[in-house]
């Protein structure tokens, strides 16, 4: 009697499953989200597989690499720089980089991180090491776009993509940033010296536009000034003129009162300068009383004339301009 009652085609069909299923998880593969696996056979590389539930030739197929396709961080340790200027810099910064090609990412290089570290100092040296010392420190997107346009170049046969290269710190000498500090002091001293000085050279030009100006509307007002004086002695001897005319046409018709009226009038106003003087006291009159009172007589009857009071007898003179004595009854 067979073991537990079965015959041998019985154990014969029970192994054969048994069999077939350690083939069947044996050929069966799950590939997790973000990896691919390569698929080598007898050591040569077939096939990729994505991610999800692949199947292989068991026993014949085997998985190669297992390659991590999503965005990887390397950190760049900090190593020393010589700029162009001869000034000597520690530097680090930091590698974000993604695999393309998974079957060139495993073949095409051996130990890829390291490969692209190397690669990674060796261009920062080379693109740090090109520029003045001034420029590195004020050029720092400059220097990881270019850092990362040579990267990604070199490393795109090996079914890499470099997204980003960023620098985190440089470090210059103690003595260099001692001798930077000063230098900044002294060209901010240097600017405030310049912007005083330009202060006070706009200040001096804007006092000269104005006494300028000043000075512009000064002659303006003396200009309009004098003519204003030219014009009114200007009218006042075309006044003068015209009275002058007058007087004249009234002497030519024989107005003998019109005579009297214009000495008169030029006596008084003599008489009156005189008086007005400042530094004058007394006035000493060099001329006889007689004509004065001759001169006012002579007003008066031309007073009486215009008012129709006729032109009244005029008493006889004596010798000498003086009046003869009343002799009394």
């Amino acid at each position: 009697m067979d073991l537990l009652g079965l015959d041998g085609m019985s154990i014969a069909l029970i192994a054969l499953g048994v069999l077939a299923i350690l083939v069947l998880f044996a050929g069966a593969k799950t590939v997790p989200q973000g990896y691919n696996f390569t698929v080598e056979r007898f050591g040569r590389y077939i096939r990729t597989l994505k991610p999800g539930l692949s199947l292989i030739v068991p026993f014949v197929d085997g998985i190669g690499k297992k390659i991590n396709m999503m965005e990887q961080v390397l950190d760049v340790p900090h190593q020393e720089v010589i700029t162009r200027d001869n000034a000597s810099v520690t530097a680090n910064g930091v590698t974000f980089y993604q695999i393309l090609d998974a079957a060139a990412a495993a073949y095409e290089v051996s130990n890829l991180e390291n490969a692209i570290l190397n690669l990674t100092m060796t261009n920062i040296r080379s693109v740090m090491g090109s520029m003045d010392l001034d420029e590195l420190l004020s050029n720092r997107d400059g220097i990881n776009q270019r850092l990362l346009k040579v990267v990604d170049a070199a490393v795109s046969p090996w079914g890499l993509k470099i997204t980003r290269i960023e620098i985190k710190d440089i470090d210059p000498p103690k003595d260099l940033v001692e001798s930077m500090g000063r230098q900044m002091k002294a060209e901010r001293e240097k600017r405030a010296l310049i912007l005083e000085a330009e202060g006070k050279r706009q200040a001096a030009i804007l006092q000269a536009e104005g006494a300028k100006q000043s000075q512009v509307l000064e002659a303006e007002g003396r200009r309009e000034a004098a003519f204003r004086d030219a014009e009114a002695r200007e009218r006042s001897a075309e006044a003068e003129a015209k009275a002058t005319q007058v007087v004249s046409e009234a002497i030519a018709a024989g107005d003998v009162q019109a005579i009297n009226y214009f000495v008169a009038n030029n006596y008084i106003r003599a008489l009156e300068s005189l008086a007005k003087s400042p530094n004058q006291k007394v006035l000493m009159l060099p001329v006889e009383a007689a004509s004065v009172i001759g001169a006012i007589g002579g007003i008066a009857e031309i007073a009486r004339e215009a008012f129709g009071g006729g032109s009244p007898e005029r008493p006889a003179r004596g010798a000498g301009g003086s009046r003869p004595p009343s002799t009394q009854q």
